[in-house]
């Protein structure tokens, strides 16, 4: 997850001292009730302009941003090992069944499968040898939720334990995922063959904001590119393009969810979780289709 700190707290210049201030309040208490209401009486904003100042800012609304601070916590708690209850308490929830409603998914799984490392879920996963390198993709029953490159195919493996430690990793033969042996092969056709951007489902894990900056990556057409801030403004908030490239590089899903395809303001690459060459590559094919 982003970790929610001023550097994360975009603007056109320097952050805007009061919204860095009510982010730091909204951490401080992020366990309690904070209505926008209440908010807006201690920091002597009306209601509208603190929440439309905010989301500006911190791609979130003053409520995203809390909730989002509270599942923070919460996995932060359930990977320490505390009490499934106690933990979903302390980080603010209030009940067990609210922590349901409001996580929406983004853990990935239940709290307490999260709390034991993922124990319980079964993950599938395979390795190619690409045009760009050895790829591993990973997939839940709800669809592939890592594709990580790299230059080894046991760190990759290492690298799939460690986002899911305790859940039952298991390499695909068909026997365990028919359909991912045909997804990665779709997409090894992809990279090294020039074929077509195979259509497979994902299992996208990551905060409301995140999520958001995912989804509008994957509505850029083939061969486009996009700039941090070209992001920013498609997902309505315009000033949050610092927020829009950690949401980027925090993305685990190469090519499939294409983070290759933003560049800086400047045209030049910025940068890429799985080298600049691999970024480049992969725009450069796209382009010439």
């Amino acid at each position: 997850m982003t970790d929610l700190t001023e550097k994360d707290s975009p603007a056109t210049g320097q952050p805007s001292p009061l919204m860095t201030d009510i982010a730091r309040y909204i951490a401080d208490h992020a366990e309690e009730t904070l209505s926008l209401s209440a908010l807006s009486r201690k920091f002597g904003r009306s209601p509208a302009h603190l929440q439309k100042s905010f989301k500006q800012v911190h791609g979130l609304s003053p409520r995203e941003y809390q909730n989002a601070l509270r599942l923070k916590n919460l996995k932060r708690a359930l990977k320490a090992g505390d009490d499934i209850s106690g933990a979903i308490y302390q980080a603010g929830y209030g009940s067990i069944s609210r922590v349901y409603e409001q996580i929406d998914g983004r853990i990935g799984m239940t709290p307490s499968a999260y709390r034991a490392g993922g124990r319980g879920e079964e993950i599938a996963y395979a390795t190619r040898d690409t045009a760009l390198g050895p790829v591993i993709m990973a997939a839940t029953d709800r669809g592939v939720c890592f594709v990580h490159f790299g230059e080894d195919r046991a760190i990759l493996r290492d690298n799939l334990s460690k986002e899911y430690p305790q859940a039952d990793i298991v390499p695909s033969p068909a026997a365990h995922s028919p359909e991912l042996d045909l997804w990665i092969e779709a997409l090894d056709d992809h990279i090294s063959r020039n074929r077509p951007l195979p259509d497979i489902p994902l299992h996208l894990n990551g905060t409301a904001f995140q999520m958001r900056v995912w989804r509008f990556l994957m509505s850029i057409p083939e061969g486009e590119v996009k700039s941090y801030s070209d992001v920013a403004q498609g997902i309505g908030a315009s000033k949050a393009f610092r927020a829009a490239a950690t949401a980027c590089a925090a993305n685990n899903i190469a090519v499939l969810v294409p983070c290759h395809r933003v560049l800086r303001q400047d045209g030049t690459p910025g940068g890429y979780r799985w080298g600049l060459d691999r970024k480049r590559c992969l725009i450069e094919k796209e382009r010439k289709k």
